[in-house]
């Protein structure tokens, strides 16, 4: 059994959550809580301000979006206030969770017609304008469009009941907490306040002090637990950057392979490895901060839906994805760290599903390495050198022998290029240096002696001792010493 799993069949109503909340869940097939979720919901109803850690991928968002709805419903008796202004706020660090946070809200809210507008950057005002304009009871999004709409009057914050503050450590790391604070000062004092967090780094803990009252904090496994989750078989390799896109290509079709995330550190290095698995013929796309939201959002609904199996990302763009059905991540070469580790390798194994994480790690980072062994005890102290050819790799990732690196039936672009571009070689060179009519093909023959198609001489005036030489002299002729 998974840390994960609740050891008691334990159900959502259970932990006495309002019906209807209750029977949207069991219609999406969630009918037992988590471990986080069985700790955090029954204070969360009662009011209380909580802090909430475990790793990601326990459950963290209906924890507390089971609760904050629930409180919805219960404090205004099932009764929806008519001035339209937001009653819960949930701040997330990147869009691509405020999205999922929405949609598990719409998901467990489905029978209470609850209002959620999802508020991030990267798109026009407009239609968040709208929308506020018309009235919601809930918003969720991040802290700098957030912060912008309240700013300018559209947002009004001064009915909040319950905030949530989501994935705290990351906006820590992306630098959001001067923007996180100002939010906070536009809210209620008496608000109910939740913080959930995998991990909690002094400044989080220094926010939660001056922000909560009296908060329970809440930890879902035991102080000596893993940061990262059991069900995740880890596998280290140190590989060489140039064999890396053929390592991979051979994992990708591995028999216990389905939904694969990729890592990337930089955005060149996303796009220029999702363009190089296209070419192998994988089914892949990549989500970067150099595409645009739609384009993005287009990336993440093929990936959900199964269009691609194949998600190329930075960590920027990737945090707080939650995707079911991913069965390994890979980190194309080693994090910058132990929490980047973490919530990396995190987008598999979630929610009791058991996953795969793959480390390519180069020579040059080892020591990076070792460190984040020893930060998390992961007892892998040193990478084994492998290649796309090493036996290892074929039975720690079940991949049929004698696969390569590339979908069967498909030609590598890069040499029928190379085909292309050396077919008919000579005459491509010869046209690169002909000039004036030898372009069209009136070269005269050699020793032919003949002038038809020659390329004319140009016309100089040439000048000795500062007179004019006779244009009839030939031009090799060398002047006489003076």
């Amino acid at each position: 059994m998974s840390d994960n799993e609740n050891p008691v069949d334990e159900t959502f109503a259970d932990l006495g959550v309002h019906e209807s909340i209750t029977s949207a869940l069991a219609e999406a097939g969630i009918v037992h809580p988590f471990m986080i979720q069985t700790l955090a919901i029954p204070l969360a109803l009662g009011g209380s301000d909580l802090i909430g850690q475990a790793r990601t991928g326990t459950g963290k968002t209906l924890a507390f979006g089971v609760s904050l709805l629930h409180r919805m419903v219960t404090l205004s008796d099932g009764v929806k206030p008519s001035h339209g202004k937001p009653r819960a706020l949930v701040v997330c660090p990147t869009r691509e969770l405020a999205l999922q946070v929405g949609r598990d809200l719409d998901v467990a809210g489905k029978d209470l017609k609850m209002r959620v507008l999802t508020i991030y950057g990267g798109t026009g005002y407009d239609e968040q304008l709208g929308t506020l304009e018309a009235g919601i009871d809930i918003a969720v999004g991040t802290p700098g469009r957030l912060l912008d709409l309240a700013d300018r009057g559209a947002l009004d914050l001064s009915e909040i009941q319950v905030l949530v503050l989501d994935e705290a450590d990351e906006m820590l790391d992306l630098g959001f907490l001067p923007d996180v604070e100002r939010l906070l000062r536009k809210t209620p004092a008496s608000r109910q306040t939740m913080m959930f967090s995998a991990t909690m780094p002094g400044p989080i803990l220094a926010l939660a002090r001056a922000t909560l009252n009296h908060p329970i904090n809440i930890r879902a496994e035991g102080a000596d637990a893993q940061m990262t989750v059991p069900d995740i078989t880890q596998f280290v390799y140190q590989a060489h950057d140039l064999d890396k896109p053929e390592i991979i290509g051979r994992i990708l079709q591995g028999r216990e392979t389905t939904k694969v995330m990729v890592f990337c550190r930089t955005k060149r290095a996303a796009q220029r490895l999702t363009d190089d698995l296209v070419d192998r013929g994988f089914p892949a796309a990549s989500i970067h901060g150099d595409l645009n939201q739609q384009a993005r959002e287009r990336a993440l609904k093929k990936f959900r839906a199964g269009t691609i199996s194949v998600l190329v990302a930075t960590d920027v763009a990737a945090r707080g994805i939650d995707i079911s059905g991913v069965s390994h991540v890979i980190n194309h070469e080693c994090p910058d760290n132990d929490a980047t580790y973490v919530h990396r390798i995190g987008r598999t194994g979630r929610a009791g599903h058991t996953g795969v994480a793959v480390t390519l790690v180069d020579w040059s980072d080892v020591h990076r390495w070792k460190l984040i062994n020893e930060a998390l005890k992961l007892g892998i102290p040193e990478p084994v050198e492998t290649y796309s050819t090493s036996p290892h790799l074929y039975t720690d990732l079940d991949i049929p022998e004698g696969t390569k690196g590339r979908m069967p039936g498909t030609a590598p672009k890069a040499r029928e290029r190379t085909e292309r571009r050396t077919e008919g070689g000579e005459a491509g060179r010869g046209r690169r240096r002909t000039r004036g009519t030898e372009a069209k093909g009136d070269r005269p023959a050699e020793g032919s002696g003949s002038a038809e198609g020659e390329r004319r001489p140009r016309r100089r005036r040439r000048t000795r001792g500062g007179v004019d030489v006779p244009r009839t002299q030939p031009a090799t002729e060398t002047p006489a010493a003076e």
